[in-house]
Order: structure tokens, then C-alpha cells, then sequence
């Protein structure tokens, strides 16, 4: 039923009013002894009248009731160059209105869902910020309150609680600005700048930064074999963070006489890059959140050796800001591999 035009339903009352029309004039014309055979010719036209001026009178019903909902549902002026306007009553409006309706109700549960998601991720992140930010505020509170209960005269204590302090701070500022940086990135207000270099050169200064870090925990970096000067297209001191970033956390979660390998792969225009390691490697179920905001793998862990929890989102900003893409694989106790890729310099 849910799928009669409402010209049907017109046509079919128009016909019901004609043959009513028709059996009533026939029955009067039994009783009538004159008899003029024209008076059949009245309710045809009775049935043609009835049609044109119920066709015209539905038709009017029908789109200001539309209009009206439609008005309600959409933003915007209702004019009629609109999809529901210009349709005819030959064409099942009814249908047309309903598939329109159950469309913008499927928007409206998206739009809501991901505004839950939103909302949900923003109780998060403030959770995080939160918590981050409390340990070394209160670190800096005890070591202070500490110096002014006595602990300033003291040689031996004064000089070691400021530098405690200091590091808290330090850490303090570490945060706040890797959070002015990806907050800056998200909204396009850092510019790239773009230009040819050597990437492979580049991986090495890195190396050299990280050395210390590497030999205290015994860890080999090395490039996987003698490569020629790999030129790419991009922000060389951009990338330069994503590789510091991607090396450290190679380090700081290595096993003990460990390594760290880079490769290089070059497919048409495009240069890969990856950042493999032999270290604790990460559980499956964390690899789909490695990238978001203060997530921890291990919390404790990754605490104790001073990161924010903002590397890797400030990393996946960097390599989409290249309109590129980063990627992880890894199995847990075995190792860790980062890939991203970057435009070839031409």
C-alpha cells in the first residue's frame, strides 16, 4: 500500500464518484417516462471534473505539508527548484519524502554520534592534560614548601631541590610547548618549508644527536646497508623531529644490546622510510591508538623517561601535513617497525 502513487488514489475515487453517478441516473432513468439518453453523459463529466478538481486540490495538500516538514528538517530556503517540489503527482512524492526524511535522520545519528565522540575524547584528553600537568606541579610545590621549611639554609639540600624543580619545570615546558605545536599543526598554522635534501645524511645527524642515549643502553644504530644520497621533497627540519622521535622511542624501548635499522625504499615518486627496532614491540590491541594524544603503552614506563605523550600525534600531524601517510607493525617481545613515506625530490 505504502507504495501507491496519490494520482491512483485520485483516479480511483474519480472513477468511484462517476460509476455511482452512473448506477443513480440509470436507476432514475427507469422511473422517468421521458427518457433523454444525454443524461448518461453527465456523469463522465461529473467523474472528469471531480478528477482534475481533486488532482489539483491534493496536489496543493500534499507539497504545503511537505514544504512545511521539509522546512523543518533542512536548513535553508525552500524553493522550487527542490527536489521535492518539482516532482509530480505521476511520481510517488509519499516515497520520495520518506527516503529524504529517513536520509537526513541517518545524517542527524552521525552527526550526533561522532559529536559523543568528540565529547568523549575531549573528557580524555583533559583527563590527561590534567594528569600530567599534577605531577610535576606537585613535585615543584614539595620541593619549594621543603626549601622554605628550613631546607634553603642548607647547602647540602638547597642547591639538589632547585635542580629537582628545575627539572620538573623543565618537564612543564616540554609539555605545554609540544601541546602549542600539535594544536598549531591541526589547524595548518605552522607553514612547511619545503626543500630538497638528503635524507639519508639527515638520519645520520640524528644518529649522532642520540648517540649517548644509544650506548647507555648498549643499542646499535646503523643504516641497513650503504645507500646513495636519497633526495627528498619536504620540511627537512620537520622531519628531522619525526626521525628524533621515532629513533628515541626506539632506544627508550629497546632491550639491552639491541639495534635500530633504518631502510629506505623508493617506489616512482614517492620515498619510504622506516624505523625498525628489536625491542619490547607493542600488544595489537594498542596499535590502532599508538598515534592519539597521551596514550601510553606502558604509562609507567614511558613516565620515567620524560616523554609528554604527544610524540607520536605530533609525529602522524607532521608526516599528514606532507599529505603522506605513517603506519605501524609490530609484535609484542619481538620489535617495533615505523614506516612513512615522503615525496621524491625531482
Amino acid at each position: 500500500m505504502k507504495n501507491i502513487r496519490p494520482i491512483y488514489v485520485v483516479l480511483a475515487g474519480s472513477l468511484l464518484i462517476t460509476a455511482f453517478l452512473f448506477l443513480f441516473i440509470a436507476f432514475l432513468f427507469s422511473l422517468i417516462e421521458k427518457q433523454n439518453n444525454w443524461i448518461f453523459i453527465l456523469p463522465l463529466i461529473t467523474g472528469i471534473i471531480s478528477f482534475i478538481v481533486f488532482f489539483f486540490l491534493i496536489r496543493i495538500y500534499i507539497t504545503e505539508k511537505i514544504t512545511i516538514l521539509y522546512r523543518s528538517i533542512r536548513k535553508g530556503k525552500f524553493t522550487k527548484s527542490s527536489k521535492i517540489v518539482k516532482h509530480s503527482m505521476t511520481e510517488n512524492i509519499i516515497e520520495i519524502a520518506e527516503k529524504e526524511t529517513k536520509k537526513w535522520t541517518n545524517e542527524r545519528i552521525a552527526e550526533i554520534s561522532k559529536l559523543k565522540e568528540q565529547e568523549n575524547f575531549r573528557r580524555e584528553f583533559l583527563g590527561n592534560l590534567a594528569h600530567e600537568l599534577k605531577t610535576p606541579v606537585f613535585s615543584i610545590q614539595g620541593y619549594i614548601l621543603t626549601l622554605l621549611d628550613g631546607g634553603l639554609e642548607d647547602p647540602t639540600v638547597n642547591r639538589l631541590f632547585l635542580e629537582k624543580a628545575y627539572k620538573s619545570l623543565d618537564r612543564m615546558t616540554l609539555l605545554l610547548e609540544d601541546l602549542d605545536q600539535i594544536i598549531k599543526l591541526e589547524v595548518e598554522q605552522i607553514p612547511l618549508k619545503k626543500e630538497k635534501f638528503d635524507i639519508k645524511a639527515l638520519v645520520l645527524e640524528i644518529f649522532d644527536v642520540l648517540e649517548t642515549q644509544a650506548k647507555e643502553k648498549e643499542i646499535t644504530l646503523h643504516i641497513q646497508k650503504n645507500y646513495d644520497p636519497i633526495y627528498v621533497y619536504a620540511d627537512r627540519n620537520k622531519i628531522g623531529q619525526v626521525l628524533h622521535n621515532l629513533i628515541l622511542n626506539s632506544i627508550n624501548y629497546g632491550k639491552i644490546n639491541g639495534k635500530t635499522s633504518v631502510r629506505f625504499y623508493e617506489l616512482d615518486d614517492i620515498i619510504t622510510t622506516e624505523v625498525s627496532d628489536n625491542g619490547l614491540g607493542i600488544d595489537e590491541t594498542d596499535i590502532p591508538r599508538i598515534f592519539e594524544r597521551f596514550y601510553r603503552v606502558e604509562k609507567s614506563r614511558t613516565r620515567n623517561k620524560g616523554g609528554t605523550g604527544l610524540g607520536l600525534a605530533i609525529v602522524k600531524h607532521i608526516i599528514e601535513r606532507h599529505e603522506q601517510t605513517i603506519n605501524v607493525r609490530s609484535t609484542l617481545g619481538v620489535g617495533s617497525t615505523f614506516t612513512f613515506s615522503l615525496d621524491k625530490a625531482k
